[in-house]
């Protein structure tokens, strides 16, 4: 049971940690300049695609990739749900502040960087063959190439 979420939850935590980190910046240095805090902002979004794409190459290297889809899922969704619900109140602020449409554009924006990522991710580990279905074709063309055994006769 550990083996199969503390992935997860580190993942979560990463994306959790990334997004409180952004924001006690922009709040500690930000001030009033809009540019700097935009740009914290992008940072941020990048952090997580980055994440994501670290976490999609290395879970989809041992596993097949219906398990590697589920676990990365469900960590860019809980970390989504960190991020949005309670990263505001680790700063001082409350989630709706600036109203829902900006609530629901940080859901979004999230979502959308996080599987941008771990798409990227996946492609890369394809692309260099080494996820769990090119390894598995890969032993399977070395088995069907193999010399078969010779009989010795007696």
């Amino acid at each position: 049971m550990k083996q199969r979420w503390l992935p997860v939850g580190v993942l979560t935590g990463a994306l959790f940690a990334t997004n409180v980190i952004a924001r006690w910046v922009v709040l500690l240095f930000g001030g009033r300049d809009d540019t700097f805090t935009t740009r914290i902002g992008v940072v941020a979004l990048v952090t997580v695609a980055v994440v994501m794409a670290v976490a999609a190459f290395w879970r989809a290297r041992p596993q097949p990739m219906s398990r590697v889809v589920g676990d990365l899922a469900l960590g860019a969704a809980g970390g989504c749900l960190l991020s949005v619900l309670i990263s505001p109140l680790l700063v001082g602020a409350t989630p709706l502040r600036d109203g829902v449409d900006f609530f629901i554009n940080q859901i979004v924006y999230f979502l959308v960087v996080a599987v941008g990522g771990a798409t990227f991710g996946i492609l890369v580990v394809m692309a260099l063959g080494q996820d769990y279905k090119s390894q598995s074709w890969k032993r399977y063309e070395q088995q069907v190439r193999a010399k078969p055994r010779r009989v010795v006769r007696r």
